[in-house]
């Protein structure tokens, strides 16, 4: 009798190679249905780009999910049939691509593109167990309990957020891909050994699409021959926002920060764009060049070479989520502070924030530069005769 272990290893290779032969067919669809990247002034490709290659993600993820997963996961007492489980998922993934690929050809408007993830989301709260309706206050705190209401505007955010987060991130070759590839990895990881309610369900679909990605990861790393495009970024990053769920509804506070630490480089860097565009007096949904990977383009990285530092903060992010999982609670409180101010510095030493926004150095500086204090000391000082100078002349 053939182990599952092996059956399970065949069908992820079954899916990386699905994924390497879709890619270029799909690649071929795309110029015929006009899901065309054309160079601007915001995007980095100087010829055309075909840019519906999540399509091929999407196809060999289902494919092998829906035909081959279930003949070799057998249903469980607790979770039921593996097909009931994964056809939710894949319906509601399904309906991300189609607007993503909508949008991939006619260029959506922001509203209906994120009507259609609102709708995907929602039916993942109705159709499955996938919601985020207990939170663990990390480190002490006591477990939250919501009611249904909360529970799905909570879900439907949290997977909206994650979805645009990694929509964001979209804008280097294979940067999206190869990010997501260790996000997906260290959560299947963190699912099968860690998690306080072990869910096998959950660990087989994850690797099945880091293998679906992986296939695709060579036709899109620099130089790139087929962008993910909406079609592809939004439906990997639906699908993390889901699979990430059951971390947050897990019992343990170590389980609910894991997946935000996984998912560490999307949603730093989107919650500094929204902090930047705020302190700028920006619309928060107004695009700029100002995200980690344009930063460190404009710092004199080449292309390749951005990508490369992005994976490696994106692997240190993850290593330290699966540290914490090991770490005893002050060794975890710990960990959790070094990264806060780890990940504070870096922003502010690549300039994410936006220009002289450095409040964190220019305490360390105060701290550790006599001559800097002196001169801040000096200058604190002049602001302040300034003033009183300027009191007295309008008496």
């Amino acid at each position: 009798m053939v182990p599952f272990a092996l059956k399970y290893i065949l069908v992820l290779i079954g899916t990386l190679v699905g994924s390497l032969i879709l890619t270029p067919l799909v690649r071929l669809l795309s110029f015929k249905i006009g899901a065309v990247d054309q160079p601007n002034a915001r995007r980095i490709n100087k010829v055309p780009m075909p840019s519906a290659g999540g399509l091929a993600v999407f196809l060999s993820f289902a494919i092998a999910c829906y035909f081959f997963l279930p003949k070799i996961v057998f249903p469980l007492p607790h979770l039921g049939d593996f097909r009931d489980y994964i056809i939710p998922l894949l319906l509601a993934g399904g309906l991300v691509v189609v607007v993503g690929l909508i949008d991939d050809i006619f260029e959506l408007a922001p509203l209906p593109k994120l009507l259609g993830i609102i709708v995907a989301a929602s039916s993942i709260w109705f159709y499955t167990d996938f919601h985020f309706d207990q939170f663990k206050i990390p480190f002490g705190g006591p477990v939250l309990h919501f009611e249904p209401w909360l529970s799905f505007c909570l879900t439907v955010l949290w997977i909206i957020a994650i979805t645009n987060a990694v929509n964001l991130l979209d804008g280097l070759d294979g940067l999206v891909s190869g990010v997501s590839i260790i996000s997906l990895s260290t959560m299947g990881i963190v699912s099968y050994f860690f998690l306080y309610d072990s869910n096998i369900f959950l660990t087989v679909t994850v690797f099945v699409l880091v293998a679906a990605i992986a296939g695709f990861l060579p036709y899109n790393y620099n130089p790139a021959v087929i962008y993910l495009g909406d079609t592809g970024a939004l439906f990997i990053g639906f699908m993390i926002g889901v699979l990430s769920l059951q971390g947050l509804k897990n019992s343990t506070a170590v389980a609910v920060v894991t997946p935000m630490i996984i998912l560490g480089v999307p949603i730093t860097d989107t919650v500094v764009a929204i902090i930047r565009r705020k302190l700028s007096g920006q619309k928060i949904y107004e695009a700029d060049r100002m995200h980690l990977h344009h930063r460190l383009l404009s710092l004199g990285l080449s292309h390749r070479g951005t990508v490369l530092v992005i994976y490696a903060i994106s692997f240190v992010f993850a290593l330290i989520s699966l540290l914490l999982n090991v770490s005893s609670r002050l060794g975890g409180t710990l960990l959790m502070i070094a990264l806060l101010l780890g990940v504070l510095i870096l922003c502010e030493l690549i300039g994410i924030f936006g220009e002289n926004r450095t409040l964190l150095l220019n305490f360390l500086r105060l701290l550790g530069n006599k001559d800097y204090r002196q001169e801040r000391i000096a200058d604190c000082k002049e602001k302040r005769c300034l003033r009183k100078h300027r009191a007295k002349e309008r008496k």
